[in-house]
């Protein structure tokens, strides 16, 4: 007779049988629905994919870099972050640019730099839903202090909360994820004025504002407690390509880089990334035309006598239903998929291509006779 231990199959184990952290327990992964439907406006992407030309310079440049792919990649990514400083402009050098797989990541480096244990980050509601994830996985503490009626926010009501709840990080995404609203360049600048903790502003969709330029990056010189996080997920049409990326003091990058993993950056990431930026003109084609869809997308669905949030991003929030969820629900049986996320009665839609808007109007038409709306 066998004396072995029994076997304890893999699929026996259930994640209530591991060790799991304690905060973690009963915590659902993070990500919008990823189902196949014919239209897709869900996760704010530019729909547009990369052009012939920028998709055969990629597949050049990584064919040239697999001849070196058993060698580490450069660890510091300094030409890729010497492009996304030429990239930025506003004198940037490279030792003011950090980059890392999306803007999460880069999230991720600051608050494993500056937050931690004993640290608190603040950001103002309703704002993009991976921030508390940030802030969680790194055993940050994480505030929210609640945005005006408008969800606008202006210095008074930040300084205030910083006050009150004296965080070592505050977050400010402009455009603001899911609202679209922004907060103008010469508020970010009042409250770099008047606050001593680290103002991390996000721009995620600058691109697709109306004024682009007029972006934080410009008060870089003046506060060195300002950090800006850019993406090229968004306007760039690069959401696969995993490249996010931020601009401050250079002290900022050189504690980035103490706590980023060794070779953080593929080499294939950093190539093909470069590649898009050397036809960064190309790659931002249709930022206008998005820009313009969005504006219109708005004033369509307020003509159809619905609540719409004031957007300058690629996406909108329209409402306010009584039961979102039926409406949700109505438009993914129709094959259009939108994001069930944001301030109560709301729904989110992304600007899509042509045809996908004119498919998410159609099956919207179809779903609002017998959709309730809020009082």
């Amino acid at each position: 007779m066998s004396h072995e231990p029994d076997l304890v199959l893999h699929s026996e184990v259930q994640l209530a049988d591991l060790p799991l952290r304690p905060e973690l327990v009963g915590v659902e992964p993070y990500g919008a629905p990823q189902l196949d439907v014919p239209v897709r406006l869900n996760v704010n992407e530019n729909p547009y994919p990369p052009s012939d030309h920028v998709r055969e310079a990629m597949g050049k440049a990584v064919g040239r870099a697999a001849s070196g792919l058993n060698r580490y990649p450069d660890r510091e990514a300094l030409e890729l972050r010497r492009d996304l400083a030429h990239y930025l402009g506003f004198g940037l050098g490279v030792d003011q640019v950090w980059a890392a797989n999306g803007s999460n990541e880069v999230m991720v480096h600051l608050l494993q730099a500056f937050g931690g244990p004993g640290r608190k980050l603040m950001s103002f509601a309703p704002t993009y839903s991976m921030y508390p994830e940030y802030a969680r996985g790194t055993n940050t503490e994480y505030v929210s202090v609640p945005r005006h009626a408008d969800f606008t926010l202006d210095a008074d009501l930040v300084c205030a909360a910083v006050e009150e709840h004296h965080p070592d990080l505050i977050l400010i995404a402009t455009p603001n994820n899911p609202t679209g609203t922004v907060v103008p360049v010469q508020v970010i600048a009042e409250i770099c004025e008047r606050v001593e903790c680290l103002v991390i502003v996000d721009e995620a969709y600058q691109e697709f504002t109306e004024l682009p330029e007029d972006s934080a990056l410009a008060l870089l010189p003046r506060y060195g407690h300002l950090i800006v996080i850019r993406t090229m997920s968004k306007a760039f049409a690069y959401a696969g390509g995993r490249l996010g990326y931020l601009a401050a003091a250079s002290a900022v990058v050189d504690a980035c880089r103490i706590v980023r993993l060794p070779y953080h950056l593929s080499t294939v990431s950093q190539v093909a990334a470069r590649a898009a930026l050397a036809n960064a003109h190309e790659m931002l084609d249709q930022v206008e035309g998005l820009r313009e869809a969005s504006q219109g997308l708005q004033l369509w669905l307020r003509r159809m006598g619905l609540t719409v949030v004031a957007s300058q991003a690629n996406f909108c929030l329209f409402g306010r239903f009584s039961d979102r969820h039926a409406v949700w629900q109505g438009l993914l049986d129709r094959g259009v998929l939108v994001r069930e996320i944001g301030p109560e009665g709301f729904l989110r839609v992304s600007v899509g291509t042509r045809e996908e808007l004119d498919g998410f109007k159609q099956a919207l038409v179809e779903i609002l006779p017998s959709a309730e709306r809020m009082g």
